[in-house]
């Protein structure tokens, strides 16, 4: 595979790379070695497979990836319930679902927080960077964790995560760092005390988060600082009403999605069209919209850059495009549905973690 496929292969689909440069530059000499940190903290939704379709393009332009499986930050983030034995499951659960839209478990390192924090370095690079760096700096960082800077008053082991997020980079030596675009003051963190302490800054890769089926509506974005913002309004665990789960049947799917915000020609903050954006064309070269010979007829999109351009002037009738969009969920999480019904471990896993969210 040359250079620029490569470069096109790790890039595509990202909202942000700090910065293509460099990420050309490792790209030239090989790759390197990369991660995503993902808090186990319960079931995983259509939101997480636009980092895992980037997970697997790293892999697959050479880069040595590890899942972290942040355990501890979970923990510290109060994700269900602070059982730390539940967190466990729910990084299996993370694993599992990988596996299942064929992201083999061997092909990447699968890395325990609860590991790291063992070793007596790993609390030494973490003093060691808390010294380079403001209380401020790190309360403006706790977007990260879905926090307003606030919410450490009351618990001061929230002011501790991000400075571990920093050291989780530092300690296991890498080169490129995945994640949604909340993690942005995480990754700039690391790159500013990299600088200061003289250790190599990382290549932050950023992808888009996917709202809320609630959608933003009309929210004024001046509001508040942008992460802040779009941690209220992306998918949510938490609002599961809100949210498609990889491994809902076609009823539930097709139920959420009717149900979406998806106003007339608005395209800004549609969760529709993001996932039509961000899964869908991800996976498929193209989408049909299929339509009677009195609206139109049937019409098939080759880009997304199409879709929207329809949309947005009022070719396309949102109850269509929802159709369209349900159908092919549907076609791509069938299987996942495939995997965990065959699957007795990760089933059991799942259900653990159902069972969990309903008594707590």
């Amino acid at each position: 595979m040359d250079l620029e496929r490569k470069l096109y292969i790790a890039s595509r689909g990202a909202e942000e790379i700090i910065t293509e440069s460099e990420l050309r530059d490792l790209l030239e000499t090989g790759g390197g070695k990369g991660y995503i940190g993902v808090e186990p903290s319960g079931l995983f939704h259509i939101g997480w497979l636009i980092w895992a379709f980037k997970f697997k393009d790293l892999i697959d332009v050479g880069f040595k990836m590890n899942l972290l499986l942040a355990t501890w930050h979970a923990w510290i983030n109060d994700k269900l319930g602070g059982d730390i034995e539940l967190i466990r499951r729910a990084g299996d659960h993370i694993v599992d679902v990988l596996e299942a839209i064929g992201i083999d478990r061997a092909s990447y390192s699968r890395v325990l927080a609860e590991d790291l924090v063992r070793d007596m370095e790993y609390w030494e690079i973490l003093i060691r960077s808390a010294k380079e760096v403001s209380l401020a700096r790190v309360r403006r960082a706790l977007t990260i964790m879905g926090r307003k800077a606030d919410e450490s008053e009351s618990d001061f082991s929230k002011l501790i995560y991000p400075l571990m997020q920093v050291t989780d980079i530092f300690y296991m030596d890498l080169d490129i760092a995945l994640g949604g675009t909340d993690q942005r003051k995480a990754h700039m963190l690391a790159r500013d005390i990299a600088e200061k302490t003289g250790r190599k800054k990382i290549v932050a890769v950023h992808t888009p988060l996917l709202p809320s089926l609630q959608g933003a509506g009309r929210m004024e974005l001046g509001k508040g600082e942008i992460d802040e913002i779009y941690a209220e309004i992306k998918m949510s665990k938490s609002k599961p009403e809100t949210a498609v789960f990889v491994y809902d049947d076609p009823g539930e799917i097709r139920a959420k999605i009717l149900k979406a915000y998806c106003p007339p020609r608005e395209v800004e903050g549609n969760p529709v069209l993001m996932i039509a954006r961000d899964i869908i064309f991800r996976v498929r070269d193209t989408l049909e919209i299929k339509r009677k010979p009195e609206y139109g007829g049937d019409v098939v999109f080759e880009s997304y850059g199409e879709l929207e351009k329809s949309y947005r002037e009022g070719k396309l009738h949102p109850l269509d495009l929802k159709n369209a969009v349900v159908e092919e969920l549907i076609s791509i999480l069938e299987p996942v549905r495939r995997y965990f019904s065959t699957n007795k471990g990760a089933r059991e896993t799942l259900e653990a973690i159902k069972r969990a969210r309903i008594t707590r």
